[in-house]
Order: structure tokens, then sequence, then C-alpha cells
């Protein structure tokens, strides 16, 4: 059993929330449909509450032993998948950004980051205890809320831009 800094990984969690927020008020401005605009502005406040929970998560938390086969193991790991592709990181939203020039280009790139954070979000419940699982559970299921949200919208546009 090794030991891993956890604050190190919730604080990643809560870049991703700082970062998702950012984008979705991003596109909100972007997009000239009202509902996907709603939308978005909706998903920037829910990414905020997220980054509030994830801070309020790293001031209960301390280091914990995690199940490793040597020390660092899942640090390493979710390290690696963070250097990776970082969900909502700048680098990859500044890139996506400038490419992105429709509301259905914006739908597809939030819903890809959405099923992303969902992938970290799992991995990162095998390092907390679990008392505290249950808050990543409810996070994971909004997630998910969202991306059905992020996909109705994208058919919806999609279309109405084919009837066009």
């Amino acid at each position: 059993m090794g030991a891993f800094d956890v604050d190190d990984i919730v604080n990643i969690a809560v870049r991703i929330e700082e970062n998702g927020g950012a984008f979705y008020r991003f596109a909100a401005q972007m997009v000239s449909d009202k509902k996907a605009k709603d939308l978005f502005s909706h998903l920037a406040v829910e990414e905020d509450k997220h980054k509030n929970t994830f801070e309020t998560l790293r001031t209960r938390l301390k280091t914990y032993p995690a199940p490793e086969t040597y020390p660092g193991e899942y640090g390493a790991y979710l390290q690696d998948y963070v250097d990776g592709s970082i969900v909502f990181s700048k680098a990859k939203m500044k890139e996506s950004l400038s490419r992105i020039a429709t509301a259905a280009e914006a739908l597809a790139f939030a819903i890809e980051s959405e099923l992303d954070s969902m992938l970290y979000y799992h991995e990162m419940k095998a390092l907390l205890p679990h008392r505290e699982r249950t808050i990543l559970d409810e996070i994971i299921a909004e997630e998910r809320k969202h991306f059905e949200q992020l996909s109705a919208m994208k058919k919806t546009i999609c279309k109405e831009e084919e009837s066009k």
C-alpha cells in the first residue's frame, strides 16, 4: 500500500470544472440558438457548483493509503491521463475553439468533454475513502445528465440545420 496526495487529484477535478465553466460561458456567447444558449449558460452554473463541491471535498480529505502495487501508481496513472488529455484543458480548449464555428460543433466538443470528465471521476473514485465516493457518484450522475442534455440539443440543432 502506497500513499498519494488526494489534494492533487481533487485539484485536477477543480480545474476540470473551472475550464468547463469557462467553455460553457464562451459557447453561450458564441451560439445564436436561444435553447442552446440557455443550455450552455445553465451548464456553466452547474460546473461552478461542481467546482465548489470539489473544493469542499478537498477541505475534508487528507492523504489516504491507496491500493497500489507500487508507491505512486495511481497518482502517476492519473497524471499521465491528465497530461495526455485533461478534460477542458486550456490547450485543448484553445485548439478546439479555433475549429468550432457552429452550435453543433460546440455541442460535440462539450459532449466529448463530459464523457472525459465522467471517466476521470470514475477513476478518481478508486482513490477516495468509501465514505467520500457518494459525492463523486452524484457528480458523475449530474455529468451524465449534462451529456444527455447536450446530446438531445445536438440532435435538435442538427435536424434544424438539415431542414434549412
